[in-house]
């Protein structure tokens, strides 16, 4: 009951907080597009905020968290990782489905931010399209994040990596910096309520460009599934 609580009251504070942040983000991307990225991390650093006082959630790192022009390839299991790398991470530029991108004004805000949009297809037009954002983003010194499982996974599951992964990786020539993450543990797929506790960003280590594509994904799947049968940390 009162977890549920806490969620009503982060889900009221934090949706209605944001969509004032879209569409001053919408309004700065034609008057103002050098103060996007400074914007979009206050409203990371306002999510953090709203979850840590509502939800009773924070996050600690396990590692550094890289910074320039590397691929961070990262578990997903929860929204919550979705918003703290805008603060954990230095202007990342985030790989994410099409179909997000396409919301209105919302759609607007991330393209503007230079989020690299992709079809779940992931065709070889897609796949060009994603290598030009992702360069573009990596000669201005940002990070590319991606979540290479392709969505959000339930506490515990491994799927296999997307082939968009291994793509981007062969294109770039760039290091990938694996992270694992337990947000799951607090934060389920399914359900409403959230549970109080610490979500933990684990870096692995760097791996280097030029590895075959069988090396590369069993090198990231394992690292970014470092923390499924770790304990909790409440």
């Amino acid at each position: 009951m009162v977890n549920g609580l806490r969620a009503l009251g982060y889900t009221l504070v934090f949706y209605t907080g944001s969509v004032v942040a879209v569409l001053w983000a919408v309004v700065l991307a034609r008057i103002a597009p050098a103060r996007i990225p400074s914007h979009v991390e206050g409203w990371g650093r306002f999510h953090r905020r709203v979850a840590a006082r509502l939800l009773g959630i924070r996050a600690q790192v396990d590692g550094v968290m890289p910074s320039g022009p590397v691929i961070v390839a990262m578990k997903h299991q929860a929204m919550f990782e979705t918003l703290e790398v805008l603060v954990l991470l230095d202007r990342p530029a985030v790989v994410m489905k099409r179909e997000l991108a396409d919301i209105p004004f919302f759609g607007a805000a991330v393209r503007a931010h230079g989020s690299i949009p992709i079809s779940r297809e992931a065709g070889p037009a897609a796949m060009r399209t994603m290598t030009a954002a992702a360069r573009r983003a990596l000669a201005d010194g940002r990070p590319i994040l991606i979540f290479p499982e392709g969505t959000r996974v339930p506490l515990g599951e491994r799927p296999p990596l997307k082939p968009g992964f291994a793509g981007l990786y062969r294109m770039l020539q760039v290091p990938v910096v694996p992270v694992a993450l337990d947000s799951g543990r607090l934060w389920p797929r399914s359900g409403f309520a959230k549970r109080p506790g610490i979500v933990t960003f684990r870096v692995g280590a760097p791996i280097p460009p030029g590895l075959s594509r069988a090396e590369v994904e069993a090198r990231t799947h394992a690292a970014i599934n470092a923390l499924e049968d770790a304990p909790a940390r409440a």
